[in-house]
Parts: C-alpha cells; structure tokens; sequence
C-alpha cells in the first residue's frame, strides 16, 4: 500500500468522546483500508488516494454531534510502495533502538 493517512475525526463536545470515536474507526471497515488507532488518530493505509477518501468520509459521517472536527494528514508516495510500519523501521534503524520510550 502506498497513501499512509493520519486521521481524527472527533465531535466537539465537553467530556469522553470515546464512544464517538470508536462510531469513527468502526466505519472503517467496510473498506479496503488497514488501520491502527493510536491515542492521537489512527493511521490508514490504502493503495490509492480514493479509497482513502472514501474510508474519510464514512469516519466523519459516523459521528454523531452539532459539530465533528476532522483532521487529515496525507503521505502519498507515487515512486514506491511502502508500508507504516516500514517507515517506522527505517526511523529505528537510524536510532538504533526501538522508536518508543517509556
């Protein structure tokens, strides 16, 4: 897979937005998407940028609320085909260590 996304869609509102959160990733899905959610957002991987934004839409729309905020950052690399989790290796290569700390 070649377009790595940051994704948070979350509804504007005081308290836990847990639940609505998880409205948001369980709509993922239904695509030909993998992801894995962190405590930020949760990073997609898909092979075409459509797709994604498909992926997008239905995350956003899954929330309920007078007011969702959304953010997405896109990484699309056209020349080769790499995966998150290969972008993170090549980030611990260089550090030598595991790229996490306690």
């Amino acid at each position: 897979m070649s377009v790595i996304a940051l994704l948070s869609v979350a509804p504007v509102q005081e308290g836990s937005m847990s639940e609505e959160v998880a409205k948001a990733v369980d709509a993922l899905d239904a695509y030909d998407v993998s992801y894995e959610t962190n405590p930020m957002g949760t990073v997609i991987e898909a092979d075409a940028v459509s797709e994604l934004f498909d992926a997008v839409e239905a995350a956003h729309t899954a929330v309920s609320g007078d007011r969702v905020s959304t953010v997405l950052k896109i990484d699309d690399k056209r020349t080769i085909d790499q995966s998150a989790a290969e972008k993170v290796e090549s980030v611990e290569e260089h550090l030598g260590r595991p790229a996490s700390g306690t």
